[in-house]
């Protein structure tokens, strides 16, 4: 068995994770809130390969069958900072995500801030969810009370009507909260969901993803070019063990 040809073969796996990873962070670069997919390698053994078939296994004769290992992730660093101008526009300073309240009753968590109000004056994100208050109720408006003002810690007003207090929440683990569509986010069971205690908002920004669309250029690049010597490196074996078993006839 020529174990470099699955060692290639895997690395083109490998690879077109990595790429599918990219392709995401590049197409979703401009999504508010986005947090930038991650793709970490590493190796691992995947028992031995035997160099003298005379020799038992596990003998001084035989080597390490090293294969690449992919883990993905998702980056939680904080995105720049951006002024709107918009009153229903926030944006979180520091950890925490929004919590809001799926049309199926689920709860699911997000950095976009990007808020709007629904026909009924119910506060929404931009893929319509309810935005819910620390008491896990929907931020609804008044009629005739003029503009929102959205406190440093979340508070809402509008004039002098209280209407809430945005809830913020962090988790135990925020590595290990699972991604879903219109970049929001649902914890995994056992990751502890809690409020965050001193919550840092600004009214009239938003907070734009925390991709750098050159470096995932450069990745790309990157890819290519290893994708194409792997391929290289298995045409090149193909034809060898062809070559080999013209000569035995």
């Amino acid at each position: 068995m020529n174990i470099g040809l699955y060692q290639s073969a895997a690395s083109l796996s490998a690879l077109e994770r990595w790429q599918d990873a990219v392709a995401q962070n590049i197409n979703s670069a401009q999504n508010i809130g986005y947090r930038k997919r991650t793709v970490e390698f590493s190796s691992e053994e995947a028992g031995a390969l035997q160099t003298d078939p005379r020799a038992s296994v596990g003998s001084d004769s035989s080597q390490p069958a090293i294969f690449p290992r992919v883990q993905t992730g998702i980056n939680f660093i904080a995105g720049e900072t951006q002024p709107t101008r918009r009153d229903l526009d926030v944006a979180i300073q520091g950890d925490g995500f929004f919590e809001v309240q799926l049309p199926d009753g689920s709860h699911a968590y997000t950095r976009d801030g990007e808020f709007r109000l629904r026909s009924d004056r119910t506060l929404v994100t931009s893929s319509g969810a309810e935005v819910l208050g620390d008491g896990g109720m929907p931020i609804v408006m008044m009629p005739g009370y003029g503009a929102p003002t959205i406190n440093h810690d979340g508070s809402v007003f509008q004039g002098e009507m209280p209407l809430g207090r945005l809830a913020v929440q962090n988790f135990s683990d925020p590595k290990a909260l699972v991604p879903i569509a219109g970049g929001m986010f649902v914890p995994a069971d056992g990751n502890t969901v809690s409020p965050v205690s001193k919550p840092d908002l600004l009214q009239g920004y938003l907070e734009a993803s925390n991709v750098a669309p050159m470096r995932e250029m450069v990745d790309l690049v990157v890819i290519s070019r290893a994708y194409e010597a792997n391929q290289r490196i298995i045409t090149a074996v193909d034809e060898q063990m062809q070559k080999t078993l013209d000569a035995l006839g």
